[in-house]
């Protein structure tokens, strides 16, 4: 083929080898993250065949970069992170300390510079969002209070990770980078500098950016033109960020993530979400192919050691660190296993990361291919670490003892505060989960004058309902002594407004134990964990897509005119009918 190496080639072929091998990593139950690398693997310099043009893939790359962050910006909820900030802002912070210390250890060994292991350090210390955001939502787990914290978390280290990127290029020639020698002066010059710009910038887009930026958007949708609407998202993103870097200084990366941020806080932000969702997805694509063009596979026969010790850094050496972090918080055991899971990996911050560190001299090329071998393999492992998450917690729980150890009592939040009278609850209510399903609920139920007690995971969440005189508990209700505190014993009705099945299981299970005769309605999202939980002898068991579903068939049969009690018993036969398929339309 003439021109092999043209736009139009390489396009072809980034998207068609990432479609190829994206399935069929996703049909072997791996992250398609996997098969878009090993696409630009078998399209670069390292691999027979077609070899894309890598100027063009570099290009793709930066375009990729900008939407990436742009992405990350308008799914950055200020309100989210400060949720969970008392174990998201303090664990992400002493976790990526330990992380870099245990890179740049790592590097030092290996006869690196200190600028090379503290570029090492910091890309193996954060997580790829995307890969947890997959994995949270196959589980189920992004609206539990755990899966909240381990988003946090991973905005937090994003973060710091933008603050690198603006600062590594100042800081490159202490380092040993490519400017060479800096005296204290001159470093000190640059700093300033450096974060003049950044103040410039911010300030920008925090007294013009905010306004204008939402302003131009809702003024193009009112034209009603969808092609526009996208044409605007796209040119603001992309042109935020190029005039960001131009004006201020700043990396198109900082530029792009702030002009999410600043359409975020727009009532339009879903929509402008919607609509560069596919030209992400598109250039986050073409961005991972371009990185996977420069893994040279070579280096896992050449330095298979070393790739070893990235691994288990990544997995392990992470892990254990963030473990620890959060038990020492007394948060409970599974959200500390999920939280070590979630950063069981390395993804799209390591790469922007290492790429810079290559471009600054900062970072040999050795180091950019071990961590994308060690992106390769944890990503792929990942879901092996989740998938043990519950049999690591199962075979704890057998151990009283060491649970206890590892399990440190909350103090005080572990029980009822001292104002509230054991005598005053009785026949009351205890809710379990103060998310978006279970706030309403308790709203409901202090209007009517219902007792009731709190049991919630985010200690947050607790102190704040005792400042408001609510009976509520800190602790993980999967725990028997917990639902003691809650005086389940004497309650006349348990709510499981969490979505976790296997915990809504063990809650169900120590409730009974307690007190047999108690009423239940337990949220979930599966036919066949509602027919389980229904055999153990709960009365109301929520599906919650199913709700939603009758709920729409009550208002259609409602416009039509068809009486109430018809309705409600076109609504009782869907309820039988749940596992059976629809029938097509005459």
């Amino acid at each position: 083929m003439e021109h092999e190496t043209t736009l139009v080639a390489m396009m072809a072929a980034g998207f068609g080898l990432a479609f190829l091998l994206g399935l069929a990593a996703r049909r072997v139950r791996v992250p398609p993250l996997v098969g878009y690398l090993l696409a630009g693997i078998v399209v670069g310099p390292y691999t027979p065949g077609f070899v894309g043009d890598a100027e063009v893939a570099n290009q793709f790359a930066e375009i990729g970069v900008i939407l990436l962050m742009f992405g990350v910006g308008l799914h950055f909820s200020p309100r989210e992170l400060l949720a969970v900030r008392k174990i998201s802002l303090p664990g992400a912070v002493v976790q990526i300390v330990a992380a870099t210390a245990m890179g740049v250890g790592l590097s030092l060994a290996w006869g690196w510079s200190w600028g090379a292991g503290l570029v090492f350090g910091l890309a193996l210390s954060v997580a790829s969002t995307v890969v947890l955001l997959r994995a949270l939502e196959e589980r189920e787990l992004l609206s539990s209070a755990d899966g909240r914290i381990a988003v946090g978390w991973l905005i937090v280290e994003d973060l710091a990770m933008v603050l690198a990127l603006v600062l590594l290029p100042a800081l490159s020639r202490p380092l040993g980078g490519a400017s060479g020698d800096q005296d204290e002066v001159g470093l000190l010059v640059a700093l300033v500098a450096t974060f003049a710009k950044l103040l410039a910038f911010l300030v920008f887009m925090f007294f013009v950016g905010r306004r204008a930026a939402p302003w131009l958007l809702i003024h193009v949708a009112r034209t009603g033109s969808h092609e526009l609407f996208t044409l605007g998202v796209l040119a603001l993103s992309i042109g935020i960020a190029v005039g960001a870097a131009a004006l201020f200084g700043v990396s198109f990366a900082l530029g792009a993530f702030f002009a999410g941020v600043v359409i975020s806080e727009s009532r339009i932000s879903h929509q402008a979400a919607a609509d560069a969702l596919p030209m992400q997805d598109a250039f986050a694509v073409l961005f991972f192919v371009s990185v996977g063009m420069l893994f040279d596979p070579a280096i896992v026969i050449e330095r298979p050691l070393q790739v070893l010790y990235v691994v288990l850094i990544v997995m392990l050496g992470k892990s254990f660190a963030a473990l620890g972090i959060v038990l020492a918080f007394r948060y409970p055991i599974r959200t500390a296993l999920i939280v070590a899971a979630s950063l069981a990996q390395i993804g799209e911050f390591s790469f922007i990361l290492a790429r810079l560190g290559v471009e600054l001299q900062l970072l040999p090329l050795a180091g950019h291919q071990l961590l994308l071998a060690g992106a390769l393999l944890t990503i792929t492992l990942n879901p092996l670490v989740f998938a043990a998450i519950g049999p690591i917690e199962r075979a704890l729980r057998k151990r009283p003892r060491l649970m206890r150890w590892l399990e440190r009592p909350a103090g005080p939040l572990a029980e009822l505060p001292p104002a509230v009278e054991p005598q005053a609850l009785d026949s009351h209510v205890v809710l379990i989960g103060y998310g978006k399903v279970g706030e309403p609920i308790a709203r409901e139920l202090a209007r009517l004058g219902l007792p009731y007690v709190v049991v919630e995971q985010n200690r947050e969440a607790v102190e704040e309902l005792r400042a408001r005189g609510v009976p509520a508990i800190y602790g993980d209700a999967t725990r028997a002594e917990i639902l003691v505190h809650a005086h389940i014993e004497r309650a006349r009705l348990l709510m499981v407004a969490t979505s976790d099945p296997l915990q809504a299981r063990l809650m169900v299970e120590h409730a009974l134990r307690q007190n047999q005769r108690i009423d239940m309605v337990v949220r979930t999202h599966s036919d066949a964990e509602r027919d389980y939980l229904e055999r153990q002898g709960v009365a109301r068991v929520v599906v919650a897509e199913r709700e939603v579903a009758l709920g729409f068939i009550r208002y259609a049969l409602n416009c039509f005119g068809i009486p109430e009690h018809l309705a409600e018993a076109a609504a009782e036969t869907l309820q039988v009918d749940r596992n059976k398929p629809s029938s097509p339309a005459a």
